[in-house]
């Protein structure tokens, strides 16, 4: 008698396991459906995303920077009014070492020294030099194109020899300029007044050059010696 109901309750076990694993297998399909359906919807998100990145200008990115950094800086400049500190004081004081050393290099590097090469490169620095000293007269324009209209603007069939006067202020205005490129150019290229009572330690005017050098970089660490050879009495 109990070896059957044994019998009897295997089946009932081995269909409970059955059932059982199989209830497993559907929650895993499940998961791996959600799962599934998730991944797609981040995709698909992620094209959506990538796709209007590719819409934008080229230097969104910039722009984008430049505009945050510009409304951090107002909220500063508010912050400080508020305070009533001065900003530009304020931001010298934020300012690291090396940012400014950075910044200095930065600098350099878009308008760089490059010296003498040539005459023309020369005479093209000093044009551009001036020109970005220039400070329009905007008001002044608009009644010059108010008077003059299209002839403003001359093309090769214009006459244009003596149908322009200046004013007597933008003629003040380049006597000034001109006056101060010449005692700038005379300040640089003035020559050194020559003394007769100095002393000759060079054989020529190369020579001298470099003495003069050597005397500015190291005169204070020979001064010793020099006196000593000059009394005799260097070891």
């Amino acid at each position: 008698g109990s070896s059957g109901s044994e019998d009897e309750a295997r089946p009932g076990t081995a269909a409970a396991a059955a059932a059982e694993k199989r209830e497993e297998r559907l929650r895993k399909f499940r998961e791996l459906h959600l799962k599934r359906n998730e991944a797609r919807k981040l995709n698909h998100q992620e094209v959506v995303e990538e796709d209007k990145r590719l819409k934008l200008p080229a230097n969104w990115e910039a722009k984008k920077a430049r505009l945050e950094w510009e409304l951090k800086v107002e909220e500063k400049k508010k912050e400080c009014a508020a305070r009533g500190e001065d900003y530009e004081r304020v931001k010298l004081l934020e300012i690291s070492a090396e940012d400014a050393e950075r910044w200095e290099r930065k600098k350099k590097r878009k308008n760089p020294d490059l010296g003498f090469s040539d005459y023309a490169a020369a005479q093209l620095r000093q044009y551009q030099r001036l020109t970005r000293q220039i400070k329009p007269d905007l008001e002044q324009y608009e009644k010059l194109k108010e008077q003059y209209g299209e002839a403003l603007y001359p093309t090769s069939d214009s006459l244009l020899h003596g149908t322009h006067v200046p004013s007597k202020e933008g003629v003040d205005r380049m006597v000034a300029d001109l006056e101060k490129q010449i005692e700038k150019r005379e300040k640089y290229s003035r020559r050194r007044p020559y003394n007769d009572d100095a002393d000759i330690d060079y054989i020529n005017e190369r020579n001298a050059k470099f003495n003069k050098k050597a005397e500015r970089f190291y005169g204070k660490y020979t001064a010793e010696i020099k006196q000593n050879l000059e009394r005799g009495t260097a070891v």
